[in-house]
């Protein structure tokens, strides 16, 4: 497979020097299409919901679901300890073209993040079979320092 050119992943997924990473649910493909980090950070893997939000606050969350279930457990992680304030939520699903069987897309992402206070800010396609939307806390949620 030819390698592609463009914006390297970690800086569509807006990662920084010295941030908190972690990643949830991903695929066999996805540290290959992730790439080099910036330096500094600290990347976690995680099995599942319960053990990336006891492991929060990350600066930056990047969680596939494929089911409407995953993808609630990703919303009420946010608001559980899961991000820093001004942290990110990249919800990640198949692509119709992947053929991988899915439940979500960016509108069901919407259908259920908007009411919890997060709101969409970017979208990017994350590899060939996988795209994903970025959720943050409305402003106006935001602790104050």
């Amino acid at each position: 497979m030819a390698e592609k050119q463009g914006t390297p992943l970690p800086r569509k997924l807006g990662v920084k020097p010295g941030q908190r990473v972690a990643v949830v649910n991903a695929p066999v493909t996805f540290e290959a299409a992730l790439g080099p980090l910036p330096p500094d950070v600290t990347l976690e893997a995680a099995a599942g919901a319960a053990t990336a939000v006891d492991s929060g606050p990350y600066d930056v969350v990047v969680w596939f679901a494929t089911t409407r279930r995953a993808l609630a457990d990703a919303v009420a992680g946010a608001d559980a300890g899961l991000l820093t304030p001004a942290g990110g939520l990249w919800i990640g699903w198949p692509k119709r073209a992947s053929g991988i069987a899915t439940e979500v897309d960016a509108d069901v992402v919407r259908e259920v993040a908007l009411p919890t206070g997060l709101v969409d800010n970017k979208i990017c396609a994350i590899d060939d079979a996988w795209s994903g939307v970025r959720l943050v806390l409305r402003r106006e949620l935001r602790p104050r320092p």
